[in-house]
């Protein structure tokens, strides 16, 4: 575990002590601002940034590591938020946007961050709100980019589709030509070459036999 990308000193310490002070931290980028919330109470702190206290409105689902090249997505689910996160639900334009879930320390008895890694970041794909009497629930499905490897790119190996990942660039000019191009490769030539002799006059044919 400690050898793991994102974990540095202080998480490391804070894994190997016998008490804990866990937090998750959600921060979800939409066009107007983002929206910073954490599972405790009043304001945190992170990468000087300011997140609000959600509490237990706060939930996260499981998230997966494995050895396997593939996405594994995450729900989250805040319940009784203001209008602001509402607005911003019904309103802006949430696909595909980055979301990012941090799981940090805190200080015992404070809200000073002891330190944080990052535990998912990906895009979120649905968002769905649902109204109770208590408040409105907002659940957020997110996906990890790895998702982008089961899908087609629409891109080839082409002068049109090069010049629109990067304008200018010749490298696949001449792609086009090749499918129509005859290269003899380990094929004996049928063509006999001579070579003529001037000191003697006599005229040698190229690997025949000798005299």
């Amino acid at each position: 575990m400690a050898t793991r990308q994102g974990l540095d000193t202080s998480i490391i310490n804070r894994l190997g002590a016998d008490e804990q002070a866990l937090f998750f931290a959600v921060k979800a980028e939409f066009d107007t601002d983002d929206i910073l919330v954490w599972s405790g109470t009043d304001d945190l702190i992170i990468n000087s940034e300011t997140y609000t206290g959600a509490g237990t409105l706060l939930n996260i689902s499981n998230s997966e590591d494995n050895l396997e090249l593939k996405s594994n997505g995450l729900v989250i689910g805040l319940s009784g938020m203001d209008t602001t996160v509402v607005n911003y639900a019904l309103t802006e334009n949430y696909q595909n946007r980055p979301i990012t879930v941090f799981l940090g320390y805190v200080m015992g008895g404070t809200n000073e961050v002891a330190g944080t890694l990052t535990l998912f970041k990906g895009r979120m794909t649905s968002l769905i709100i649902n109204d109770t009497p208590d408040g409105s629930t907002v659940t957020i499905d997110a996906e990890n980019r790895l998702v982008d490897l089961d899908r087609p790119s629409n891109f080839r190996y082409t002068k049109e589709s090069q010049n629109y990942l990067h304008s200018g660039d010749t490298g696949f000019n001449r792609v086009a030509s090749m499918q129509d191009k005859q290269i003899n490769w380990g094929k004996t030539s049928d063509t006999v070459t001579t070579s003529e002799d001037t000191n003697s006059g006599e005229s040698n044919i190229s690997g025949g036999a000798g005299r």
